[in-house]
């Protein structure tokens, strides 16, 4: 029977611990969390920096948040998000459903809050390998270590903010500030902002910041330039080649005078607590070795829930999770290591064709469907619908063409394969 630790209590972390607990090869679960309470970066806070224990503020959510996918596509396959009359739910609705989630399956009483994981270290044990965690209660400062067979890396990669190298950044004489510190768009007021990167959260706030700033210019590489209609203090530049003083030198050969430079340039995967020893290296914000974006191949016994990006996140967990069950309780087995690696660094080498850089590892979007069907094929668990990755490009088409309206659209799910949008 095994002993399974499952690190962190997000969306992921409670999809795991949701299987595991009625899993019959499964004797203890143990789900530690960092905050004192579930919902990893669902939850909202106002404070910024560091937590009442030193800690990093875990959470990059703001004050007027909403979805950027409808609701219909955002459950679990098993626990659907009630109707209502909105596809596009506020962050308060989604921590909701995850507290919802977490009670009806049990998952909320197995929590141990306020638990810092500091290390997580394999070792041999007389019938393979094992695994030492060492966590910390943040009440009383004790640490104690802990036995596990399987441990699921689940702490997410929306909190380690990327700041990428520009030069001048280090020297500009405004304001510099990350996305993962924004709440509210007041302390822009009367500011001329430069927003870099148009990803969902770029966008999203650059364009809800237009209402009291001065002037927003919005810096990006997309390929396509958006079809939105922005309001007419927001301009759109390409990328920056350098700041100086108050300056801004944009590849075309423009330039402009700002007060703030803010960066929605995205997010580091961070695991502080693996030691060495458990192989696993980030590099260019690619994660490996993982085999399915998921199996650390080095030690099996370890897995990481909610690597993949641009995804139907919550059913993904819900697909990664009883895609390794399946594999712990012996319906199918993971290839060997050496299988493993060879899978990998082919699909390495497809995504590279496919135009992916390094940096992009992870990222789904279009492709989403066929790893959702790699996972289902090889363990026999059951395949998400394909009504789920089209509506996840339907509203995503739309975010980029029209972002001041398109929340106001209603999604319904038809079947398997269909939808209607209206």
């Amino acid at each position: 029977m095994a002993r399974v630790c499952v690190i962190g209590a997000g969306a992921a972390g409670l999809c795991a611990a949701r299987h595991l607990l009625v899993e019959p090869c499964v004797a203890v679960v143990d789900l530690l969390e960092q905050a004192g309470q579930l919902g990893g970066t669902w939850v909202y806070t106002e404070n910024v920096g560091y937590d009442d224990f030193g800690l990093p503020i875990h959470t990059s959510m703001y004050k007027s948040l909403r979805t950027n996918l409808p609701k219909e596509i955002m459950g679990f396959p098993d626990f659907p998000i009630p109707e209502s009359d909105k596809s596009y739910l506020p962050a308060k609705d989604m921590l909701a459903f995850l507290q919802d989630y977490a009670d009806k399956h049990g998952v909320t009483d197995i929590i141990k809050f306020n638990s810092h994981v500091q290390l997580v270290i394999p070792k041999q044990g007389p019938n393979g390998e094992l695994w030492d965690v060492t966590f910390k209660n943040l009440k009383n400062g004790v640490s104690e270590t802990r036995e596990y067979d399987y441990v699921f890396v689940c702490n997410g990669h929306y909190n380690t903010p990327f700041i990428p190298s520009i030069p001048g950044l280090k020297e500009f004489e405004g304001d510099v500030m990350h996305s993962h510190d924004y709440r509210v768009p007041e302390i822009f007021t009367g500011k001329r902002v430069l927003v870099i990167g148009a990803g969902p959260s770029g966008m999203d706030i650059a364009l809800e910041i237009t209402s009291v700033t001065q002037k927003v210019i919005l810096s990006h590489h997309l390929k396509t330039q958006p079809r939105t209609v922005f309001p007419e203090n927001l301009v759109q530049r390409p990328d920056v080649v350098r700041l100086d003083g108050r300056k801004v030198y944009f590849q075309d050969g423009s330039e402009d005078e700002v007060d703030v430079v803010f960066l929605c340039t995205g997010y580091l995967y961070n695991f502080p607590f693996l030691h060495e020893t458990c192989d696993i290296v980030v590099e260019d914000n690619c994660v490996e070795p993982l085999y399915k974006h998921l199996v650390n191949i080095n030690h099996p016994t370890m897995c990481f829930i909610g690597v993949p990006y641009y995804v139907c996140a919550f059913s993904m967990f819900d697909l990664q999770v009883r895609y390794y069950v399946r594999s712990m309780n012996g319906t199918f087995s993971l290839p060997s290591s050496a299988q493993m690696t060879e899978d990998w660094e082919e699909e390495k080498q497809d995504r590279a064709a496919k135009g992916y850089t390094k940096r992009q590892a992870h990222m789904m979007g279009p492709d989403q469907g066929g790893y959702y069907i790699s996972l289902s094929v090889e363990s026999g668990a059951t395949p998400l619908a394909p009504v789920f990755t089209k509506i996840h490009n339907d509203s995503s088409e739309k975010f980029i063409d029209n972002l001041t309206q398109y929340r106001d659209d209603r999604y319904r799910i038809i079947d398997d394969q269909c939808f209607i949008c209206y």
